[in-house]
């Protein structure tokens, strides 16, 4: 079968090998399974039209870092979303600034199956050295994009994928003399290529290169020239569209794409930050200059032009902290944003915040350690030090965003938390939803909002009070009433220390006053549980269930689906804080079989879970990966259906057989 079918213009570009007029061209027609497990194949063509779908595959583009791939990868995600269907991105890049691998992933679902799936529909590949692994990863019947300026290689070749050869080179060789535009501008060719060969809108496709360079109008125009040689080429000489495709949709609604570090940055700006300090860190560093930027608008006096906002980019990450803490016990609202390894160095001020009951917000966008680990990868390996972060008995409450919405609500949730409980707040975010961008529902905040500052005393209650006593437990919570720099010209002063101290703030080393102060922190702690975000459950009095949090919500419905289908059907809870609260322990207890999926290697929700609500070990069965990419549905549904069949479980389809 022929995939060229268009007489080759005179003007075309001189045939190379891949091409339509080269005897190797070999764009083929083949099988193409989406299934997740590999097909045979018969070597021979099939018979009748290929089926065609819609809006429903994996497209990775393989770069180098530095190349300016990335601005053409991303007007590539942001084009379909604007064609209205659902798109998740996920950019993979190395710990360095320029010259090593790094890939950009695009999901692209109509039923907004949006987590990591395994294996590539389509694999652009513009870097020769991942070239092998790169193919390796398409699945049976998908297609390679290449630039077949040069020769394909023998070994490079798969007889159950399609090669769509592009001479992305030489079209840009007698277009753009500086070499250095030209290497730029290979990316812009292939995003050309690739809007016909999917079907792409390409008036909203070139809007979004005026949208990109906005502000730099000499760009514009060579760039669309750059897409429309793409374009055209993949036109007259290659089958367009490819039978995978997309079409307009309304799937996307009112959603918005962003992600989760500026959510949760916009968050804070709300929630009534007006002091971050921290130190550079990947992954977490684009939350601070988000919050910067968004302050630079929001938060400037329009009369004066005054700042009504402190960014200190300090000199190490317990610095940072330590800036927290204070402007925190002068009553502004703070946090610190960081990841893994600054959570080690932080851990010495979250104890003295702890201990002091000074409120603190700190957003730990977490990364694969151990020790530097993989910088750029994502995992979810913090819960555990950040739960018990320092030394001594030390218990930090925890919130688990799954989504940059969840990011903006904890961005502010969490400083009313942190007030109120006087005590230092983790949020735990991660790489993979703190750096790409995702779908979101839009953002709502309610004007009518206040603060919840906690028990801080006014010049007034002061007046009512014979003695201030800091660490007193008035109300039975755990919670005592603090004050504020300068309320009162002579009530409310007290010595803040890391040491032990009395109800008055008074330094004491009686045991008697230190075992009442430690006992009055777990008080606090059970009034935690009480205030921390509520799990999220579906429970329809199944007898297994699955536990999961953060990012692994994004794949969790795509593997219940597939769990479905093979009778495997579970109920489901989401946790969205830590302490727990009794809605975790009451659906713990209502199931016999309990899946628990997170994305470390050793389990440490699971801790959490067995530590806090002291459960048996085994009651859990952990489905974890930590592999550094974001945990997939193939993974979950794999591991789950893999113990049902180790352990003889019945399954739907066997208790219906059963019972008929």
């Amino acid at each position: 079968m022929s995939a060229c079918t268009a007489a080759c213009a005179r003007n075309a570009v001189p045939p190379t090998p891949g091409t339509c007029r080269s005897p190797s061209f070999t764009f083929r027609s083949s099988d193409r399974s989406r299934s997740r497990l590999p097909l045979a194949r018969t070597g021979q063509e099939p018979e009748g039209p290929q089926v065609t779908t819609y809006n429903d595959f994996v497209i990775r583009f393989a770069n180098v870092n530095g190349s300016g791939s990335a601005s053409a990868n991303g007007m590539f995600a942001k084009a379909l979303f604007r064609m209205g269907i659902p798109v998740a991105t996920r950019n993979i890049f190395p710990s360095n600034i320029e010259g090593l691998p790094t890939w950009f992933e695009v999901r692209v679902s109509e039923r907004g199956y949006l987590g990591r799936r395994e294996g590539i529909d389509i694999m652009v590949a513009m870097n020769a050295e991942t070239f092998e692994e790169d193919i390796a990863s398409i699945v049976p019947g998908g297609y390679l994009v290449y630039d077949n300026s040069k020769e394909l290689r023998p070994n490079f070749r798969r007889d159950d994928i399609n090669l769509v050869g592009i001479p992305i080179s030489q079209l840009v060789l007698p277009e753009f003399p500086n070499p250095k535009h030209r290497a730029l501008f290979k990316n812009i060719v292939y995003l050309g290529a690739l809007s016909a060969l999917l079907n792409i809108d390409f008036d909203i496709i070139k809007g979004m290169v005026s949208a990109q360079f906005k502000g730099k109008d000499e760009l514009i125009a060579p760039n669309i020239h750059a897409m429309e040689l793409g374009r055209s080429y993949a036109r007259e000489y290659l089958e367009c569209p490819l039978p995978i495709q997309v079409r307009h949709s309304d799937a996307v609604g009112d959603r918005i794409m962003i992600d989760g570090n500026a959510a949760a940055a916009i968050g804070a700006i709300y929630g009534g930050a007006t002091v971050c300090a921290w130190y550079p860190i990947t992954p977490s560093t684009s939350l601070a200059e988000a919050f910067e930027q968004h302050c630079a608008r929001l938060r400037v006096d329009a009369e004066t032009g005054e700042r009504r906002y402190a960014i200190i980019q300090a000199e190490d990450e317990l610095a940072a902290m330590g800036i927290v803490i204070g402007a925190g016990w002068n009553g502004a609202r703070s946090f610190t944003a960081t990841s893994g390894p600054g959570v080690s160095l932080m851990t010495e001020f979250l104890g003295l915040a702890y201990f002091a009951e000074i409120p603190a917000v700190l957003w730990d966008i977490q990364r694969a350690g151990p020790s530097t680990g993989m910088p750029t990868r994502t995992q979810q390996g913090d819960l555990v030090s950040s739960a018990y972060a320092s030394h001594g008995d030390t218990r930090h409450p925890l919130m688990f965003p799954s989504t940059p919405r969840e990011c903006f609500e904890f961005g502010a949730d969490a400083l009313d938390l942190a007030d109120r409980l006087q005590t230092p707040i983790i949020v735990m975010s991660d790489l993979e939803l703190g750096m790409n961008d995702n779908l979101s529902e839009p953002f709502t905040w309610d004007d009518s909002r206040r603060y919840d500052r906690g028990k801080v005393l006014t010049e007034e209650d002061l007046d009512d009070v014979e003695r201030f006593s800091r660490y007193l437990d008035v109300d039975g919570d755990g919670v005592g009433y603090r004050t504020l720099p300068g309320t009162h010209a002579e009530k409310g002063a007290f010595f803040t220390r890391g040491t032990s101290r009395d109800e008055h703030a008074t330094y004491t080393e009686q045991p008697e006053h230190y075992i009442k102060n430690m006992d009055r922190l777990l008080l606090k702690w059970a009034t935690a549980r009480q205030l921390v975000p509520k799990a999220e459950i579906e429970a329809h009095g199944r007898r297994a269930g699955i536990l999961y949090y953060g990012t692994t919500a994004a794949p969790m419905q795509e593997a219940l689906d597939r769990l479905a289908e093979d009778g495997v059907q579970l109920d489901t809870m989401r946790i969205r804080g830590f302490p727990f609260g009794n809605e975790v322990r009451e659906f713990l207890g209502s199931h016999e079989i309990l899946f628990l999926a997170e994305q470390n290697r050793d389990a440490q929700m699971k801790s959490l879970l067995v530590n806090d609500l002291e459960l048996d070990p085994a009651s859990i069965i952990p489905v974890l990966y930590y592999g550094g990419f974001s945990i997939s549905a193939d993974t979950i549904h794999q591991q789950v259906l893999d113990y049902y069949v180790g352990n003889n479980l019945p399954r739907l389809d066997e208790v219906w057989e059963v019972s008929s």
